[in-house]
Parts: structure tokens; sequence; C-alpha cells
């Protein structure tokens, strides 16, 4: 066995993209391998990246492929042995297989008789192949976006190359791309190590000589190393722990070769601005933990992660410079709070007409209006179903939702659009729910998100996103394939969870209806959402694809009533008398499609029951329905599934004594009558017939 070590050595690559680069060419260069036949059993593949490099170091690679037997099939037999002997196609087909003709049979095909060559391909050497495919699978990664670098050539990359290494074990692959011949040869740290090439000699050596050059390749090391680092230094301030924050781990992770952390501090008059103002702009604006005081409030200190180590005195250098800019930073952001005191929220609604929205759905005003419109509905909907709503600060919130968009502290600070409107409603008296709504108004964010605590921050949050969508909708900006330049696919997943986790009494139908209502051209509005709500099940509640296409074929009430309709299909899948349920609903299905014969079903006449067993299934029936729909109706989804898997003997006996297609009509028409009520009354639930047997 063989080790191999690739490293692509590049000019610093944006934080946010390395993790899927690198998890990409690790996938690449298995697949690569498996293909070429290079692959053993016990193949260990782990990769790193730092900000100038991807590596994959991958144990267990033959050094040669494996021999390969493979069947060559040819021309007909008789145009390849005409009269019994071989012909020109024969001696043609022979020779292209590398075969003397004597060796080609007769093999028996669904086409007919041809003739076949068993052919022997003995594996290249390891290196060979490497040096030809590797290159491909380096120019084939996907990348968010890309460049030129070099003048009148055609490749692409997210950052121009600067080096290759590509190791099997002790020895060269002979590989080129972009014009770089692969080496033994890497590159420590920019500052830290210079410009000195770093001879790596076997690739089980990698990390440990990069390590000696100020690099740290292995992200998890990395990351360990900085969490580590930010326990030490907050261990040396008074009183004090680091505030958790794993997106910002993970992005100094990725903008770091040999991370160190140092603390900082600023003046605590500045604790008197919001705490969300303040972690923005150290978090989001200079890369800054936040440091808080035993009881979670803010102290007047902050972490940074360095990619460097320097000495004391360095040390001091760097940590004035980051406290003078952090306290520039703050001084900005609090002359652009007491400014915005002088013009409150309600005044500012009318400079939203000077904001564009879309160029062709108009200004912010017009969304206001649009928003005010929709939260009004949905409020009024919620209202029905007996649960408290302060309407007016709904209504207040939607007016105001968006004023905060001409202030100068999101002007400044646009990651705080929402918050800063919510917090400047509190400081101006306009009420908590009103403040709080409109604070909430972008959450959740992603999937992993909170919704809004309120009622009225939940209506506003579907308010605006619905209304973005049925706006978009009706102009043609619907999202196509992977392009959805308007987040409208991130809007409704906000809505599906709003949904699912605030218990909101809105069915997608009342929401199509609504946004129908207010742009007529909005017609597709409900099966987008639906299909987000596919999404939602299978990718964020992690129910079965045949589950989500069960509960979702028999229509919608609430989201939260296909969740639990969803987790009580799944709790009873792989039972064995829902499995044959699910069986004799396809044929159920099968039977009435083939018969054209109406789904909804025909009145069943139960003078022409004349089989013993379609009478016990039409009795049986009869007894069950009755039950499993109470059941329904309460939500008791586990126990109604129960009652429906006790059909399983009448059914099964039915289609073991009757036959359906009867060759006289009333009884066949009957029969159809009879299995398409089965079907329809014990659908409401799930279509059982979507559940895959294994």
């Amino acid at each position: 066995m063989a080790e191999l070590l690739l490293e692509v050595g590049l000019e610093e690559i944006p934080a946010r993209m390395i993790a899927d680069a690198q998890a990409e060419l690790a996938r690449r260069i298995e697949a690569l391998l498996g293909r070429q036949r290079l692959l053993e059993a016990a193949t260990t593949i782990t990769s790193y990246s730092t900000p100038r490099r991807l590596a994959v170091r991958v144990q267990g690679v033959l050094a040669q492929q494996l021999d390969l037997e493979e069947e060559l099939t040819g021309p007909s037999w008789k145009a390849a042995f005409p009269e019994g002997q071989p012909g020109p196609a024969a001696q043609a087909f022979a020779k292209k297989a590398g075969v003397p003709v004597t060796a080609l049979r007769k093999i028996t095909t669904p086409k007919g008789e041809y003739a076949s060559a068993t052919v022997q391909r003995p594996g290249q050497r390891a290196e060979k192949v490497l040096s030809e495919e590797l290159g491909k699978e380096i120019g084939a990664l996907s990348w968010p976006k890309t460049m030129y670098w070099r003048p009148n050539k055609p490749e692409r990359f997210v950052r121009p190359l600067r080096w290759l290494l590509c190791l099997l074990d002790e020895n060269v692959v002979p590989l080129e791309f972009a014009g770089i011949r692969a080496g033994n040869v890497s590159y420590g740290h920019r500052v830290l190590h210079g410009d000195r090439p770093v001879a790596i000699t076997r690739p089980a050596d990698y990390l440990a000589t990069l390590e000696t050059a100020f690099v740290v390749a292995d992200v998890f090391v990395r990351r360990e190393r900085i969490r580590k680092a930010l326990d030490a230094v907050t261990r040396t301030l008074p009183e004090a722990r680091w505030r958790e924050d794993e997106a910002l781990v993970e992005q100094v992770t990725h903008l770091t070769e040999w991370p160190t952390v140092l603390s900082g501090n600023f003046q605590p008059e500045f604790l008197a601005l919001p705490e969300e103002v303040l972690v923005t702009v150290m978090r989001d604006h200079q890369k800054y933990f936040a440091v808080e005081d035993k009881q979670h409030a803010l102290a007047a200190h902050f972490l940074a992660v360095l990619n460097t180590e320097v000495d004391p005195e360095g040390t001091a250098i760097i940590r004035h410079g980051n406290e003078r800019v952090l306290r520039a930073r703050f001084n900005d952001a609090r002359f652009f709070w007491n400014y915005d005191q002088k013009l409150p929220l309600e005044q500012r609604l009318e400079t939203l007409k000077t904001v564009t929205f879309q160029r062709d759905l108009g200004s912010y005003f017009s969304k206001t209006e649009s928003n005010l419109l929709m939260a009004k509905a949905l409020g009024a909907a919620v209202a029905v179903q007996g649960i408290p709503i302060d309407h007016a600060a709904l209504e207040q919130a939607a007016l105001l939702a968006k004023t905060d968009l001409t202030t100068e502290l999101v002007k400044e600070f646009t990651e705080l659009q929402g918050i800063v409107g919510g917090l400047y409603a509190r400081a101006q008296g306009l009420g908590e729910p009103v403040a709080q709504a409109i604070y909430a108004q972008y959450m959740p964010a992603g999937v992993e998100d909170p919704i809004p605590v309120t009622v009225e921050g939940q209506i506003l949050g579907l308010a605006d996103r619905l209304a973005t969508v049925a706006e978009m909708f009706a102009i043609g900006l619907e999202p196509s394939g992977s392009k959805d330049p308007f987040a409208l696919r991130r809007a409704a997943n906000g809505i599906i969870k709003i949904l699912a986790e605030s218990g909101l009494p809105l069915t997608l139908a009342a929401l199509e209806t609504m946004a129908q209502k207010s742009l007529p051209r909005a017609g597709a509005v409900g099966a987008f959402l639906k299909e987000r709500l596919d999404f939602y099940l299978r990718e964020v509640r992690g129910y079965a694809y045949d589950v989500v296409n069960a509960v979702l074929s028999t229509g919608l009430t609430t989201v939260t009533d296909a969740i639990a309709r969803a987790q009580a299909l799944t709790q009873v899948r792989g039972s064995d008398d829902l499995l044959a349920i699910s069986t004799a609903f396809k044929r159920i299905k099968n039977i009435l499609r083939q018969a054209e014969a109406k789904q909804d079903g025909d009145p069943i006449a139960s003078e022409y029951l004349i089989e013993p067993a379609e009478q016990r299934l039409y009795a049986e029936a009869a007894r069950v329905a009755p039950e499993v729909e109470a059941l329904r109706a309460r939500q008791q989804y586990g126990e109604a599934l129960e009652r429906v898997a006790t059909l399983r003997p009448a059914i099964d006996n039915f289609f073991d004594q009757v036959m359906v297609m009867a060759p006289e009509a009333h009884l066949r028409k009957n029969r159809l009558a009879l299995i398409a009520s089965v079907l329809n009354d014990f659908s409401r639930i799930a279509d059982f017939s979507e559940i895959v047997a294994g």
C-alpha cells in the first residue's frame, strides 16, 4: 500500500469558501481513486486546509490498478459469422478487443445473439494514472466566484495558484495544473516563515513539517487551539468568560494558519450603548469575541484572534492598535445612536418613499403598505381561532418595521436592521409589544435560529415574508434551479419554521388565499410553500422521503398537523401490517386507474356484495372508519394508524378471494366502488401507497 498527499497552494481563499472546498476535494479524490481501481479496502482519507492551501492525504492507495476483466459485445452473431465462419466483422471486432478471432463466443441477449469477447485489461501504475487525472479534479472544484489570473489562459480558480505538492510515498507524482508542476515543496506562514520553501519528504510528515514553518494545517487542531487560547486568555481577566460564538470560531479558524489570542479593553462608558450594537461592531466588523461577566452582562474587554506570534512588546503594540480601532468604531456607533434619536421612527415613514425595495415594485413605503395589509389579514385569521393578539401593536409595528433603514446606525451597520428599529422603538416609548415585534421581524434568519417570541412578532415576520414572496411571484421573479437572487426560498423557509414552532393555526391554503387576494397573479405561492414544507420535513426534521410524500399527498391542514402525522407515520412505518396495507393501496390505485374508475367512488350496493370476503371488508371498513376519523379529528394519529392496521386481514382476504374485475358489469362496478371507498376513507392521515418497503 502507498500513501498519497496532494496540496494545492494559493493566494488567500475567502474564509467562507474553505470548508466546502476542502470537503469537495476529498470527495473528488476518493471518487477518482475508486473509479481508477486504486482504493484499498482499509483506505483512510483525511483533508486539511488553511487560507493558503487545500490538502488531502490518502492512506491505503494501491501502487497499481487492479486488473480488469471486461466483457465486450460486438456485432450480431450472424453478421460476424456468416455461414458459420468468421467474416470481416468478426475479424475487426477481434482486432479491436485484442483477442484472436477464435476467442470470440456467442451470447444471447434480449435483442438477439451477438459476438462477445472477454478482455483482460492490466492495471497501470498509480503514479501514471494520478499524473493524468488529479489535475482534472482540481480544475473541477466548484467555487461561488472564480477568476482568471494568467493572461490568455483558460483556467479559472478562486484565487491564483502558487504551488502544487503531490507525493506518492516519497516519490513526486509528475502532475501539472495551470502551468505549475507538482513537487515535494510547500510553503509556511507568509510572515513568520517568509518565502522559504518547506520540503515534505513523505505524506506522514506533512503536518509535523508544516508546524515547524508555523502552519497548523489540521482544521480541527487549529479550532481547538483557538478555543483553548480563548479560555486561557479569559482566565487572566477578572471574573470574566468569553461569549460563546460558534460561527465566529469557525470563521477565525479559516482566517488563520498560526492562531494566537490577545485581550483588549475599551472604555466602560461605551457599555451605555445596547449590547447588540457593541457585539455587532466587535463580531462582524473586527472579528473580536465579546467578553461577559458571571451574570452574562457584557464586560469592557474583547478577545482578538491573530494570525501570528509576537513577543510581549509586539503584543502591546498590536493590542493598542486593536483598541484604537475599536474605540473609533464605538464612537461612530454612539454618535449615530444619538443623532438618530432626533428623528423618531414615526416621522421617518415618509422618507421610506426614497428607499427602493425593488425596481419594479417601488419603494419601501409601498412594501410597508403591503406588509400592513398582510399583517391585518393574518392577525384577523389568528384572532378568529381564539389566540389573543394586540392588533394595535401589530399594525404599528408593521407600519414602522422598515423605518430603521433610514437611520444612520443601520446605514453604517447593516447587520443591525430590524434590531435597531426595535431598540429605537423601545427607547422612544412605543411600547414593548411594538418594540419586540420590530426587533424580531427578520427572525429566523436560518433553520437553526429561533423564531420571534411574541405572537405579534411571529405574524409580522410571516406578513413580511409572505408579502415579499407574493410580490416577487406576481412579477415573474420566482426562484429557478439554483438561482434565487431575492432569497425567496429562505423567506419561505422562515414562514414554515414560524408556523411549525409557533403553533399558529394558519394553513398553507389560507396563506395562499391571502397572497392571491392581495396579488391575484401570485398563483404559484401555495405550491412554493408546499415545496418548502417538503424541504423542512425532510432536511430539517429528518423524516424519510416516502413518509413526507405520504403526508403531503393527502392535503394540508396546518404545518404542525403535518409534522404530527409524519411523526406518527414514522413510528409505525416499518410494521408488517402497515407495509401490507401500503402494498394493497398501491394495488387499489392501479386497479382504479386501469379501470378508469372514479377514485371518489360510486355508491356501494350492499346487495351486490355476494362473496364473504367482500362482505367482510365492507363490514370491517364500516366499523373502523368512524373510529379512525374520530381519532384523526383529535390528532391522535398514532392510535388512528393502529386502527387502520387492523384492516390488513380483511384486505388480504379480499384480494385473495375476490376477482375485482368480474365479468359481470354490476359486480365489477360495485367492487371498484368498495375499494375506492376503502382508499378514500383511510387515506386522510397519509397516502399509504407512497410508503416504500425496506
